[in-house]
């Protein structure tokens, strides 16, 4: 914020409102806001008035940092962001230069709106939407911790998909078993809802990337995607295998066996000090020549989550992301490849070690075929 220039940063999105002060609760249908000034040893929290015990429940705020609007806010022409000015003027900050999340995705146009038409003339008002988040990249042990065991849930969820998924198997229903795979847990520890629910395209919805389900039966010979995250305390451990129910067409192993290259090729060239286009370089300088192209990122950052995603929205493995790697940074390589007839993704969550990368589930990386 001192880099920044700036006097109070108000915070929105739920994953950084999270990790700054543990508020964890689904009620950002609502607005809540964390703001972070300079003299107070703790941010202030400020939420609808039913929430209070949401915040006694999870945060670490003491009572006078939580402050709560009315219900008089909600779905009304008043808006909460106007109670926040009032308590930036009474905090002697209107007037100063205030941070927002522009692009969070419960910081609406009208929410900005309200803020900036009540605050006072000199206020300034500057766009802080990734400075949580780059904050966020570097995680400690203890959330390495978080996402090694939201791992060992994302590979008995993805075990629990492969068995179930076959044909004259309702989507719907191998859905079910996946949700409660991802919610009962693994190794001891239970599972939390994920930013994002499994993805599960088939036939030639696989060469869709964002499909879900249907009630509709799978088919013989038809390829299927399962994308999914095991989540412990809102860390994420995204994961993605692709099957074929029945012999896969030959082009399509051939497109298997690119992918699963490249992606190792990408995977060796982790390790400290380099950047994020040199990891895509290499799965680029891999694939070069064959028949699988993709010009969209192979990876992101990723942490905490809550709907609608799980990316932590900051480095993305890409060309132009000059952002070098630190240990301890965690991600999500997903070199997914989408064709007319059917698509391919298979990827991997990794941490960043001083020796490389260290993947965390245990899953077969292959085409798995399912006769």
């Amino acid at each position: 914020m001192r880099d920044r220039g700036l006097d109070v940063l108000l915070v929105t999105d739920p994953a950084n409102i999270y990790y700054l002060s543990g508020y964890d609760a689904y009620s950002f249908y609502v607005p809540q806001i964390l703001a972070v000034t300079h003299d107070r040893d703790q941010p202030v929290w400020i939420g609808r008035e039913q929430d209070l015990t949401c915040a006694r429940e999870t945060t670490w705020l003491d009572r006078e940092h939580v402050l709560l609007y009315s219900d008089d806010y909600v779905d009304s022409e008043l808006h909460p962001m106007e109670f926040v000015v009032d308590r930036l003027d009474e905090w002697e900050l209107a007037d100063g230069t205030i941070g927002v999340e522009l692009d969070a995705d419960y910081y609406t146009a009208r929410a900005h709106q309200a803020f900036t038409a009540a605050l006072p003339t000199g206020a300034a008002v500057e766009d802080a939407t990734k400075l949580v988040n780059y904050c966020r990249m570097v995680k400690s042990e203890a959330e390495i911790e978080y996402h090694q065991r939201a791992a060992a849930i994302s590979e008995r969820a993805m075990e629990v998909g492969i068995e179930t998924i076959g044909p004259g198997v309702r989507k719907c229903d191998a859905a079910a078993a996946v949700h409660e795979a991802l919610y009962s847990g693994a190794d001891g520890t239970g599972g939390d809802y994920p930013a994002i629910v499994p993805l599960m395209p088939a036939g030639e919805g696989t060469g869709s990337p964002h499909l879900t389900w249907t009630d509709e039966e799978y088919e013989a010979g038809e390829p299927v995607i399962l994308e999914l995250a095991g989540v412990v305390n809102r860390y994420h451990s995204p994961l993605t295998r692709t099957m074929f129910l029945g012999e896969p067409p030959a082009e399509a192993e051939r497109a298997a066996a690119v992918i699963i290259d490249g992606l190792e090729a990408a995977l060796d060239a982790v390790e400290p000090g380099v950047t994020a286009e040199s990891v895509e370089r290499a799965w680029r300088e891999e694939i070069a020549g064959t028949t699988v192209e993709k010009e969209s990122r192979i990876g992101y950052s990723t942490g905490i989550g809550y709907p609608p995603s799980w990316v932590e929205g900051s480095v993305s493995i890409r060309p132009g992301d000059e952002t070098e790697l630190r240990p301890n940074m965690v991600f999500h390589m997903i070199p997914g490849v989408w064709f007319d007839d059917y698509g391919i993704e298979i990827s991997e969550s990794f941490r960043v070690t001083e020796d490389g990368a260290e993947v965390l589930a245990d899953v077969p990386r292959e085409l798995i075929v399912k006769e």
